[in-house]
């Protein structure tokens, strides 16, 4: 049938909608990650009973299925190690000659500009497991890294 014919509301046309495609691998988050998660889903579900268009609700349904999942997979990751680095942990370190503070999240939180890394992110994968002093290979350089301090992160930062 030509094109010419069809009503022009037919779905045949339209791009299909797909779920949201959740991170691979554990959900780990912190205290402050799961709070942000819980926020999400409340934000979400007073934003669904609000919405009285049929696309835009079909797609807060589609996010707020999102948030169910990952509230539902969440684990509260327990305390870090005090001197070795892994998710939980704040790290100063020093690459390429400059010294930055990181703290290593779940993915739901993190906020690369703020400092909040995803325990998954090739440079936190890079560092777990490592102590103060240790050097660490990155980014096809040898020493590329120096862990200088790591703590668990603050009850209050998380």
């Amino acid at each position: 049938m030509s094109v010419a014919f069809r009503r022009e509301d037919d779905d045949e046309h339209k791009e299909p909608k797909f779920e949201l495609p959740l991170p691979p691998g554990q959900n780990l988050v912190t205290r402050r990650g799961l709070a942000k998660i819980e926020a999400e889903v409340a934000r979400l579900e007073a934003a669904v009973a609000a919405e009285t268009g049929e696309e835009k609700r079909a797609t807060l349904k589609r996010d707020l299925r999102y948030w169910h999942a990952r509230f539902s997979t969440a684990t509260i990751a327990p305390p870090p190690p005090k001197d070795e680095v892994a998710f939980g942990s704040c790290v100063t370190f020093r690459l390429n000659g400059q010294t930055r503070t990181v703290s290593l999240v779940g993915s739901d939180e993190a906020e690369p500009a703020a400092g909040l890394i995803p325990f998954t992110a090739p440079l936190a994968v890079a560092m777990t497991g490592a102590e103060v002093g240790d050097l660490i290979d990155f980014g096809g350089r040898t020493a590329a890294i120096e862990v200088l301090d790591t703590r668990p992160i603050a009850e209050a930062e998380s």
